[in-house]
């Protein structure tokens, strides 16, 4: 396997654990209210300023992913998607690239 694709697979397993450290004790604290959370994720200015921001990048990587797999054919990089609404853009972004480049040394 190539430094890159080693890079992109360990950005998204950073990609994953690290928000996950915090989703998680806050959703088990919060008796795993979604409805909670979004609440939370707009208490200000500047958390609804990054909602706006992720919500936009998941879109474009959304819409990227589902071009790029029709042209390539590669349907098993479609597992990206659900990635980027479960875990977030910070998992999915590297790990759809980990899988893009694959067959690439």
């Amino acid at each position: 396997m190539s430094p890159l694709r080693l890079t992109y697979l360990a950005l998204a397993i950073i990609g994953t654990v690290l928000p996950m450290a915090y989703f998680l004790p806050w959703l088990a604290e919060n008796d795993w209210s979604l409805a909670a959370m979004i609440e939370a994720w707009n208490v200000s200015d500047a958390t609804t300023g990054l909602v706006y921001d992720l919500t936009v990048a998941a879109a474009a990587l959304t819409v990227w992913i589902i071009a790029e797999v029709r042209v390539r054919r590669d349907w098993s990089s479609l597992i990206a998607i659900p990635a980027i609404f479960c875990i977030g853009v910070s998992c999915a972004l590297p790990l759809y690239l980990f899988l893009r480049s694959r067959g690439q040394s």
